[in-house]
C-alpha cells in the first residue's frame, strides 16, 4: 500500500502531466479525435505535440525506440501547422458580404410577406408564454440582480429591462410553449424566437423602421439556415439548434439592423459563434426555452461589440477550428453560399398548429384524424399504433412525462391526448393533461413504430378497438409545413387565441393590422408598445 507521501507525489505528477497536456492543446477528447492513444500518444508526445516533463516520460520513462522516433518525425510534419491559421477559403467572407449588402428592394414579395407572418406568429407565442412560470422566474431573477430599464418586456405592463436581459426574457417567452415557427429546410430551427427578441430590443432603442426589421429578419434566416445546412450532423451531436444556429441567426439579424458593414458583420458572426451553446439534454426543462433567449442575447451583444470595434476570426464558419467544423462531425461548406440571393430561405418557414415539438405534428394530425374517423371513445380502444419517421422516436422518446414541458417531447403523450381531445394546443401539453389519469391510461396502449419510408412530415395511425374493429388514418404532409401551410387567416386566429387574455380583443386586432402593414411602420417601438 502506498504511504501518504507517495500518494501525494503521484497525484502531483499526474496534475503536472495533465497541465502539460492541456497547455499543448491536448485533452482527453482531443487525444481520441486525433488518434493519439497507445502508441499514437507516444508518437504524438515525442513529436513535440506537448512540452515539458510529460514529453520526456513516455512509456513509463523509457526512451523511444528508433522506430518510434521515425513515427514521431512523421507525426510532427503532419501536425506542426497552426490549427487555427487562415485557410483562405473565403466562405465566411462571402456570406458576411452578402448579409451586409441585402436591401429591402432585393426582397421578393413572398419573402416580405413571410417575414410579416413570422412576426405575427412569434409575437402571439411570446404573449401567450408571458405569464408562464418559467419566464416569470427569469424576470424576477433579473430584477433581483438589477437590470437597467432600456427595452420593453412583452406582456409585463410596461416593464423594461436592459437590452440584453429583455432579449433573454422575450426569447424565453416566445419558446417556452414550443408553439413558435420552425424551419425544416434541412435543419430544425426556431429562427424567429432566437432573432426577433434581439431585433425588437435594438429596434425599440434605435427607432428602426418596419422595413429594416423585415430585412434583418430575412438576413437572420439566411445565416441561420445556411449554417445549419452546412453542418449535417450538428443535431445528432446533441446540440439544440435554437441555441447554436439561433445565435448565428440572431447575430446576423442584429448586425443587419444596426447597419454594420461587411467587415463588422463578419466580426459579429465570430463574436456570436464563440458564445453559441444549447444541449438537447435539457429538453423538457426550463433551460430549453432559455436557449432561445440566450441566442437573442448573443446576437445583441455580438453586433453591438462589433459596431464598437471588437473583432474576431474572419473565418469563424469555415476555418479549420471554426463553428461548422467543430460543431458537426461532417460538413457541407458549399451550402453556406450556394445561390445567394436567388431565393429567400424565409419563404420555407413553417408554423405550428400544435404546442409541442414540431416532429410530433404529423403524429398528432394522424391521431386526430383517426379519432374522428373511428368515433370510438378512448376507453374502448385496445391499442393505438402510430408509425412515424425514425427521427421522431430519437427526438421525442419520453414515455412517461411528468410535466407539461416534458410532454411536449413525448410521442406517447401526444398521440394519447390528441386522440382523446382531438386537439394539440397549449392545454393539451400542460401539467394538468400530462398528469391526467385518462391520458396516462391511454399512453400505455400507444405503440410508436418507425419507418424509413416515411418523410419527417408524414405519419399514420391504426386504431384497434376492444371489439376487434380497425380504423386507419394517414397524413401526407403535417399541418403547418410548406406543403400543407397555415393560411394568413389561420395565423390570425392562432394569434387572437394566444393574446386575447394578455391584450384584449381590440388591442389584438390593432397589432394584427400593424403587422400586415409593417413595411409602412416608421418606428417598430410602436409595435412593441402595443404588446407591452
Amino acid at each position: 500500500m502506498q504511504n501518504k507521501n507517495e500518494s501525494v507525489m503521484n497525484r502531483r505528477k499526474w496534475m503536472q502531466s495533465s497541465l502539460a497536456l492541456t497547455a499543448g492543446g491536448i485533452t482527453a477528447g482531443g487525444l481520441s479525435a486525433a488518434g493519439l492513444t497507445g502508441a499514437g500518444l507516444t508518437a504524438g508526445l515525442t513529436a513535440g505535440l506537448v512540452s515539458g516533463p510529460v514529453a520526456a516520460q513516455t512509456n513509463n520513462g523509457v526512451a523511444p525506440s528508433p522506430a518510434e522516433s521515425k513515427n514521431a518525425a512523421s507525426a510532427s510534419s503532419e501536425t506542426s501547422s497552426y490549427g487555427a491559421a487562415n485557410l483562405g477559403l473565403g466562405v465566411t467572407k462571402q456570406l458576411g458580404e452578402f448579409l451586409a449588402g441585402i436591401q429591402y428592394s432585393d426582397l421578393s414579395p413572398a419573402a416580405i410577406h413571410e417575414a410579416k407572418r413570422a412576426v405575427l406568429d412569434w409575437l402571439g407565442c411570446a404573449l401567450a408564454g408571458s405569464q408562464h412560470p418559467t419566464p416569470q422566474i427569469l424576470i424576477s431573477t433579473f430584477n433581483e440582480l438589477g437590470s437597467f430599464p432600456a427595452a420593453t418586456v412583452l406582456g409585463q405592463r410596461s416593464l423594461k429591462l436592459s437590452l440584453l436581459d429583455a432579449s433573454v426574457a422575450n426569447g424565453q417567452m416566445g419558446h417556452v410553449l414550443d408553439f413558435d415557427d420552425t424551419h425544416l429546410g434541412g435543419v430544425i430551427l426556431h429562427t424567429s424566437t432566437a432573432t426577433l427578441p434581439a431585433l425588437l430590443a435594438l429596434g425599440e432603442k434605435n427607432q428602426s423602421s418596419g422595413k429594416n426589421l423585415i430585412v434583418a429578419l430575412v438576413a437572420a434566416f439566411e445565416a441561420g439556415i445556411r449554417t445549419g445546412q452546412a453542418m449535417p450532423r450538428h443535431h445528432h451531436g446533441g446540440w439544440h439548434l435554437t441555441g447554436t444556429l439561433g445565435t448565428v441567426a440572431a447575430t446576423a439579424g442584429s448586425a443587419k439592423l444596426l447597419g454594420l458593414d461587411a467587415k463588422k458583420t463578419i466580426y459579429a458572426l465570430g463574436i456570436g459563434c464563440t458564445q453559441a451553446a444549447g444541449m438537447q439534454q435539457n429538453r423538457g426543462s426550463d433551460c430549453k426555452s432559455l436557449h432561445a433567449g440566450k441566442s437573442a442575447y448573443h446576437g445583441v451583444l455580438a453586433a453591438s461589440l462589433a459596431a464598437n470595434g471588437f473583432n474576431s476570426s474572419q473565418e469563424i464558419l469555415d476555418g479549420n477550428l471554426g463553428f461548422v467544423r467543430i460543431y458537426s462531425s461532417t460538413q457541407n461548406l458549399p451550402a453556406l453560399t450556394a445561390d445567394l440571393g436567388k431565393s429567400w430561405l424565409i419563404t420555407g418557414n413553417g408554423y405550428k398548429p400544435y404546442a409541442c415539438g414540431v416532429v410530433l405534428h404529423p403524429l398528432i394530425d394522424a391521431a386526430i384524424k383517426a379519432a374522428a374517423l373511428s368515433n370510438i371513445a378512448a376507453s374502448d380502444v385496445a391499442s393505438l399504433e402510430m408509425t412515424v419517421h425514425p427521427d421522431v422516436i430519437r427526438i421525442t422518446g419520453v414515455d412517461t412525462p411528468g410535466s407539461g414541458l416534458m410532454s411536449k417531447f413525448s410521442a406517447n403523450h401526444a398521440a394519447a391526448v390528441a386522440y382523446i381531445d382531438q386537439a394539440g394546443g397549449v392545454l393539451q401539453f400542460s401539467n394538468e393533461r400530462a398528469q391526467d389519469a385518462s391520458v396516462q391510461a391511454m399512453r400505455k396502449i400507444v405503440q410508436i413504430k418507425s419507418s424509413t419510408e416515411l418523410r419527417l412530415d408524414q405519419a399514420s395511425a391504426k386504431v384497434t378497438t376492444k371489439s376487434g374493429k380497425v380504423f386507419e388514418a394517414s397524413i401526407a404532409h403535417a399541418t403547418g409545413t410548406v406543403a400543407n401551410p397555415m393560411s394568413d387567416k389561420d395565423l390570425e386566429n392562432k394569434f387572437i387565441g394566444n393574446v386575447t387574455k394578455a391584450l384584449g380583443a381590440e388591442q389584438a386586432r390593432k397589432v394584427i393590422e400593424m403587422i400586415w402593414s409593417l413595411d409602412q411602420v416608421q418606428d417598430v417601438g410602436k409595435l412593441v408598445a402595443l404588446c407591452s
